[in-house]
């Protein structure tokens, strides 16, 4: 840009000459740092015998409780980058509760790296009492960045890296909802999960015309190492995080867990639950899990809270996509005014380049209520994760609210699963429950509301062995303009799961992604031991 304005001016050949040196000068700072840089570290920490996070917070700061922690906010007035002509912001958490060690913050400007020191004047501490001195040995547990997504002249913010490698990221409109990891390690059983830590970030200082974040993180645990380059894109309606991951193997891996997803599901209309309460007829951040394969093939799993853990896989080849959807934006399926569930974002990865054979796993986790994240998703490679290995792995994050434009239009996808009881209508009009189960499954998408009426659209249904199919109907959907299936099953033995698939099919051709649903087991409750026996005077 200097060197286009000079020559505006007209200026001499020696005077451009000089502005393009600046140029090239200051693009060569600019880039002296990069993710090769981070990977060199995270090279060198793997020949390294691992070293864990020290654990510095003094009492006042590490019994904390969840309502003390959050009273503790930036000040406005010491935000990073608040003096520069840019629309990002970075500000800091402090440490507290279980974020009880200090990741190093650094910057990368024209003039190199520079570390950006802790100051507990950057926090105000909402009336917490505490001695000032024990903040001295403190550092900051992780970051925010802010950015105008929503008005021009309002800060949001849009990215937090807080705790282990998760981060969550939100766009126009969106709030807070799943989260997801750099890495995960040994997250299903047997055996116990390794939860890899981010324990330094480096951050480019954006110039005035970036509307993009650089992000860098070196990641450290006891069986692998990484390098991270995260480039974020606020974007006017969703945001877009670029990721590039180079991890190193300390240690064999049973299962590697790359591009991992957190998500909460509690109840709704999909699964009958006794969990359901108050006003609220759905209470999750996700709920399914979407997938397309390599061949093109689309599928969508309803989450469930089971009663004890589940655990599904889906093998699959160079994976085009998956993640953990929100699908259903009206405010009417959740009523929630408070924590508007209606209003968190989806999270699609979408893999750069060919990851070859691997499986996406989905666990589900019994949970009594919302404040716990029980449903997990990531993808496996079927290569054997062995000490010593270099793996890289790219691809695109889209956290958005707006599912539909993640499908092929050309392909019908599932609005909404309702689970019930199942019933026959009587010769005297009433409905009588039959000790079954039902299920309405409602298609939509532009590839339905475009067929001429009078089409055929028939349904293609299968179930396990652990389940008879009693009846299956479909119909068309004009208040949605798609169609309904209904399916009624006769589960076998209650203990055991039951696996269904259903699909709209034209002829012998697919129009719609493929429903895969899990009926959790709902094994009977145990019988009440009986009483002991009166003792004897």
């Amino acid at each position: 840009m200097i060197a286009h304005a000079a020559r505006r001016r007209g200026p001499k050949p020696a005077l451009l000459s000089l502005a393009s040196a600046a140029l090239l000068l200051w693009a060569c700072q600019a880039q002296a740092f990069s993710l090769d840089d981070v990977t060199a570290q995270a090279r060198t920490l793997m020949n390294k015998p691992y070293v864990a996070p020290v654990n510095n917070l003094p009492p006042a700061f590490s019994d904390m409780q969840f309502a003390d922690y959050q009273k503790m906010q930036p000040r406005a007035d010491r935000f990073e980058w608040k003096d520069l002509d840019t629309p990002f912001r970075l500000n800091f958490y402090h440490q507290g509760m279980q974020f009880n060690s200090a990741v190093r913050i650094n910057e990368i400007t024209a003039d190199g790296v520079q570390e950006i020191k802790y100051d507990p004047d950057r926090f105000d501490f909402g009336g917490l009492a505490f001695d000032r001195g024990a903040t001295q040995a403190l550092g900051y547990a992780g970051f925010r960045v802010l950015y105008p997504i929503n008005q021009p002249d309002k800060l949001d913010e849009i990215v937090s890296f807080l705790g282990a490698s998760y981060f969550r990221v939100i766009g126009k409109g969106q709030v807070y909802g799943l989260s997801s990891r750099g890495l995960a390690i040994d997250t299903a059983p047997p055996g116990g999960e390794e939860f890899p830590n981010f324990r330094e970030f480096w951050i480019q200082r954006p110039a005035p015309q970036d509307r993009q974040l650089v992000i860098y993180a070196l990641l450290d645990s006891p069986r692998a190492t990484g390098a991270y380059q995260f480039i974020v894109t606020p974007g006017g309606k969703d945001a877009v995080v670029d990721v590039q991951a180079n991890i190193f193997v300390r240690g064999d891996i049973k299962t590697l867990g790359i591009a991992p997803l957190t998500s909460m599901f509690l109840y709704g209309p999909n699964q009958q639950s006794d969990l359901k309460r108050g006003f609220r007829p759905a209470i999750h951040d996700s709920n399914g899990l979407a997938l397309r394969t390599g061949s093109g093939e689309w599928l969508w799993r309803p989450l469930n809270n089971p009663r004890q853990l589940a655990i599904s896989s889906f093998e699959v080849e160079n994976l085009k996509g998956f993640g953990l959807l929100q699908r259903g934006r009206e405010f009417s399926r959740y009523e929630d005014l408070k924590d508007r569930y209606d209003l968190r974002p989806s999270a699609w990865i979408e893999p750069q380049g060919q990851w070859g054979k691997g499986r996406v796993t989905l666990m589900e986790i019994p949970t009594p209520d919302e404040t716990n994240d029980n449903i997990v998703a990531f993808w496996t490679p079927d290569a054997p994760t062995r000490r010593g290995q270099m793996l890289q792995f790219a691809y695109r994050m889209h956290w958005t609210t707006d599912e539909p434009a993640l499908h092929d239009a050309a392909n019908a996808w599932v609005r909404q699963t309702f689970h019930t009881d199942s019933e026959q209508l009587q010769a005297n009009l009433i409905r009588k429950l039959d000790g079954n189960s039902a299920f309405l499954i409602d298609f939509e998408g532009p590839a339905l509301a475009s067929l001429p009426a009078g089409t055929e659209v028939r349904p293609r249904v299968s179930v396990g062995d652990n389940a008879d199919l009693i009846d299956v109907g479909i119909e068309r959907n004009p208040a949605t303009k798609g169609w309904r299936v209904s399916l009624r099953v006769r589960v076998k033995n209650p203990a055991l799961p039951v696996e269904m698939r259903a699909a709209l099919v034209q002829g012998d051709l697919p129009i719609s992604e493929t429903w895969s649903y899990q009926l959790p087991p709902n094994p009977p409750p145990a019988a009440a031991a009986p009483p002991a026996p009166a003792a004897t005077p």
